[in-house]
C-alpha cells in the first residue's frame, strides 16, 4: 500500500525516502488536486496532524507529515515553529538564516544552544492517527558552512560534532537528525497501523 508523504519539497521526500525504506513512499506531486494545506497550528504537533488528516482524507490513502524547526534556547524556543517564515516569506532560507543570525549577532558563542525539534504524524483516512517527536541538540555557528541539507542546516553544529549539519554527508546527517529519529521511531506504527 502506497503512504503519501505530505511534502512536495524534494529535499524532505528523498531524505524520507531513504529513512523509511521498505515503504511504498509517494510524494504530493503525485496527487496536484490536493492544494497546500495552511500551517496555522501554534505546535509543531498541531501542523503535522493538519497536514496528515488533510491528506489523507484528500488521497484516500495513509499519510504521513511532519512538522520541524529551529529552536533557539536564547530566544525562548524560537524560531520553532515559524522556522520555515521566520523571514515572513515561507522558504526564504537564506532570509531565514540571515535574520536568525543577526538577532544572535550580540549572543556569546557559549550562549548559543539550541536544537531541531520534529513531530511527525501519520494518519489514516479513517481518522485514526499517530504521533512521535525527535530532537536533535547543538548549537549555532555565526556563519553558514556546508553544501548538504535546507534550511537553518548550515548553522547549526549537532552535540558531540564540529561540522555543521550541512557538512554531514546525507546518511550521516540521517543517522542523527531530529527527522530521522521521529521517523524511525514512527516507522513501527506504520507497519502496525496497516498490518490492521
Amino acid at each position: 500500500m502506497k503512504i503519501v508523504l505530505a511534502t512536495r519539497n524534494p529535499g524532505k521526500i528523498a531524505e524520507l525516502r531513504r529513512i523509511l525504506s521498505g515503504f511504498d513512499i509517494v510524494g504530493l506531486e503525485e496527487f496536484p488536486e490536493i492544494g497546500d494545506v495552511a500551517e496555522t497550528g501554534v505546535t509543531f504537533e498541531d501542523n503535522a496532524l493538519l497536514k496528515a488528516h488533510a491528506v489523507a482524507q484528500g488521497s484516500g490513502l495513509p499519510a504521513v507529515a511532519d512538522d520541524s524547526g529551529l529552536c533557539v534556547d536564547v530566544l525562548n524556543g524560537m524560531p520553532g515553529v515559524f522556522s520555515a517564515r521566520w523571514s515572513g516569506r515561507h522558504g526564504d532560507d537564506r532570509g531565514n538564516l540571515d535574520l536568525l543570525l543577526a538577532q544572535v549577532s550580540d549572543v556569546p558563542a557559549d550562549k548559543l544552544s539550541a536544537h531541531f525539534a520534529c513531530v511527525a504524524a501519520l494518519a489514516l483516512p479513517s481518522g485514526e492517527q499517530r504521533v512521535v517527536e525527535g530532537t536533535l541538540p547543538g548549537h549555532l555557528v555565526r556563519a553558514p558552512r556546508g553544501d548538504h541539507g535546507f534550511g537553518y542546516d548550515p548553522i547549526f553544529v549537532p552535540e558531540g560534532e564540529q561540522r555543521t549539519t550541512a557538512e554531514l554527508a546525507p546518511e550521516e546527517k540521517d543517522a542523527i537528525s531530529h527527522r530521522g529519529r521521529a521517523f524511525r521511531a514512527l516507522a513501527p506504527l506504520v507497519r502496525e497501523l496497516l498490518a490492521t
